[in-house]
């Protein structure tokens, strides 16, 4: 029986990890689970899944959680709550499911301990990737991704020999706005940037899939997930999401993963692998999808996917500043403070104000986040 510790039990990647959970009890239990402030998803939680230990990030909604379900488990709350539970619970899996720079401090405890990383918070590897890399190696943490085109390569390289591969490409659906042109990101609503074609996710993911921010930040992620330079790891456009992304050996064959889009079978994965257990979850009917497309991602259109590019070159903690204004900017637009075509300006401004320091320590990873942050937030 494997202990799996969610942070982020209440977004969509831990509620299906839950139901994943949930087909294999004779395999899998929660050992905590952790939310951000959704006590009404938590409680839910709490009271199908037993989980020993839960932590929600919002102290005052970890007040009334208390309140709500007694002493049926224990209730921790704030970074601190989220940094104990995953350096004291007992547990074999963290799965980082947590949005943004928080999933961090905790994910690093995890790798401390030498467990089992199932890593869905993206932000991680982006803001602090030399760090991470350096100690899951250093502690013996595997780590395997939960992202569905990180898992796709992660499933294509297996068995093989990673010194064969000429390039990794990422599938990218293009988000809502693949067929509009770049003029009408000045007037575009939150609604309908939020109108994925494929995916069901979170607010603040669905913006960057809209910006095609997620996918430099999946750039970012397969450079220090894989190990492989900027100009091995190409960007294709497959308006389907069928095909989760592939891998193209030296000889010139390419290998694919192929799945429909849901995130219970990368997760699954992650929870299992080595092993593939069977599932009841729904197939590709082939000949239903009829065909797939691909295309080239227009750089000038999608700016933020251009300037990850460019950032990954840069490297230090230009990652970082990226990281951070772009959440900032996402919550601007969010809220109806900003139009979404000022998102990639704002990230810009920051990379050119805030300093980049080379190799930087955790403490310095900090500084810096808090400081964009801090300098976005003041951009109208």
């Amino acid at each position: 029986m494997k202990k799996v510790l969610i942070l982020g039990s209440s977004g969509s990647i831990g509620v299906n990890a839950l139901n994943v959970i949930k087909n294999f009890p004779d395999r899998f239990e929660a050992a905590a689970l952790t939310v951000n402030s959704r006590i009404d998803i938590l409680e839910k939680q709490v009271e199908e899944f037993n989980p020993p230990l839960v932590v929600v990030k919002d102290d005052e909604a970890a007040k009334k959680l208390r309140k709500k379900i007694g002493n049926k488990c224990e209730v921790l709350s704030g970074i601190n709550g989220l940094i104990k539970a995953a350096a004291e619970c007992e547990y074999d899996i963290l799965l980082g499911a947590m949005v943004g720079f928080a999933g961090l401090a905790p994910t690093l405890e995890a790798v401390k301990r030498g467990k089992r990383i199932a890593l869905a918070n993206k932000e991680t590897l982006v803001v602090a990737g030399e760090l991470f890399t350096k100690m899951a190696d250093e502690y013996n943490a595997e780590v395997i991704p939960v992202d569905s085109e990180h898992s796709a390569i992660f499933q294509c390289l297996v068995g093989e020999n990673k010194l064969e591969v000429e390039k990794i490409i990422l599938t990218a659906s293009g988000g809502p706005f693949l067929n509009k042109s770049k003029e009408i990101f000045k007037t575009v609503t939150v609604e309908e940037a939020l109108n994925h074609p494929n995916w069901k996710m979170g607010s603040k993911i669905t913006i960057d899939s809209a910006s095609m921010m997620n996918k430099g930040l999946e750039v970012i992620e397969a450079y220090w997930l894989f190990g492989m330079p900027p100009e091995k790891i190409e960007v294709v456009i497959h308006p389907q999401s069928i095909i989760h992304s592939m891998v193209q050996y030296n000889d010139g064959s390419i290998k694919a993963q192929l799945g429909l889009p849901d995130m219970k079978l990368p997760i699954q994965y992650a929870l299992t692998y080595p092993e593939r257990l069977k599932n009841n979850f729904e197939r590709i009917n082939m000949p239903a999808i009829g065909s797939l497309s691909f295309l080239q991602p227009d750089m000038e259109k999608f700016k933020c996917l251009k300037i990850a590019y460019d950032v990954l070159d840069a490297g230090g903690t230009a990652p970082c500043v990226l990281n951070a204004a772009n959440e900032i900017a996402v919550e601007k637009f969010l809220t109806g403070k900003i139009k979404f075509s000022q998102i990639p300006e704002f990230i810009t401004e920051a990379l050119n104000k805030i300093e980049n320091h080379t190799a930087p320590s955790l403490d310095v990873i900090y500084e810096c986040d808090n400081r964009t942050r801090e300098f976005v937030k003041q951009l109208s």
